[in-house]
């Protein structure tokens, strides 16, 4: 093996030993907190553009939540991942959604769209916020049977779930659909629940959120299975997470009754 000469070594590393010492007398010259605030900057960076199957933006995505998602907000409808994972089976499975359409606590971004495509066979329901008809999920004010498609998103982590998915079956018809999602943690053989935390601090912290009260395992299964449920999985993966922006592994369930309840 031929010997490198001394000094060809000396040139080599002298641009980085002059480039470390730049760096430490900068570092030494600016405060740490604009340091810090510098470094934060980078790392939540959109990392490319993305584009939105609801609106048709293409573009970089925002920042959102506690602690915060990189690169999940669209810049013009506001969707987030969730949103954009359900459009996109939408989009390919609308033939499946047939009216009358019942949607819980439904997100603005949705409801003008079905409003517009379905008429009157689609009808909003909320216990707290403005809908077409204000409904407890845990004791639905309507006829068994009455809904062909009800779409429940994010919900059942707010209220008792068992009370509200044996309703939500109550009213579905037989060959009817309900679309639900919930947060899950999939490494989580069951739910988290705690009866002890009452307040919303305390909500926040164990549960993501102030007003929920669990937060999914791997275990919603069971409880859809229990309720009478069978389901498909839609799950967000390959290379439209990329492109959508989607989250990892994010998935809802597209459910349908077992058996008559």
């Amino acid at each position: 093996m031929t010997a490198v000469p001394h000094h060809f070594l000396v040139i080599q590393t002298f641009p980085k030993k002059i480039n470390m010492f730049i760096k430490s007398i900068f570092k030494r010259l600016i405060p740490n907190k604009i340091l810090e605030a510098r470094d934060l900057l980078i790392r939540t960076r959109p990392a490319a553009p993305r584009q939105c199957p609801i609106c048709n933006y293409h573009g970089f995505f925002g920042n959102v939540g506690r602690p915060p998602r990189i690169d999940v907000l669209c810049s013009s409808c506001g969707s987030l991942e969730r949103h954009r994972l359900f459009w996109l089976w939408y989009l390919a499975n609308n033939d499946q959604i047939k009216t009358p359409i019942l949607h819980f606590a439904a997100e603005k971004i949705f409801s003008e769209k079905f409003a517009n495509s379905y008429g009157v066979g689609y009808k909003t329901a909320d216990l707290f916020n403005a809908a077409d008809i204000k409904l407890n999920i845990e004791n639905i004010d309507l006829p068994s049977a009455s809904c062909k498609t009800i779409i429940c998103n994010h919900v059942l982590e707010h209220v008792d779930d068992v009370k509200a998915l044996h309703e939500l079956g109550r009213i579905l018809s037989d060959d009817g659909v309900l679309i639900v999602s919930v947060p899950i943690i999939e490494g989580w053989d069951k739910t988290y629940e705690n009866s002890k935390i009452t307040t919303d601090e305390e909500r926040d912290l164990h549960f993501g959120l102030y007003d929920h009260v669990r937060y999914y395992g791997k275990d919603f299964r069971d409880r859809l299975e229990s309720t009478g449920f069978e389901f498909q999985e839609i799950t967000a993966e390959g290379e439209p997470v990329i492109r959508y922006g989607l989250l990892r592994g994010e998935k809802f369930f597209v459910c349908r009754k077992k058996y008559v309840l």
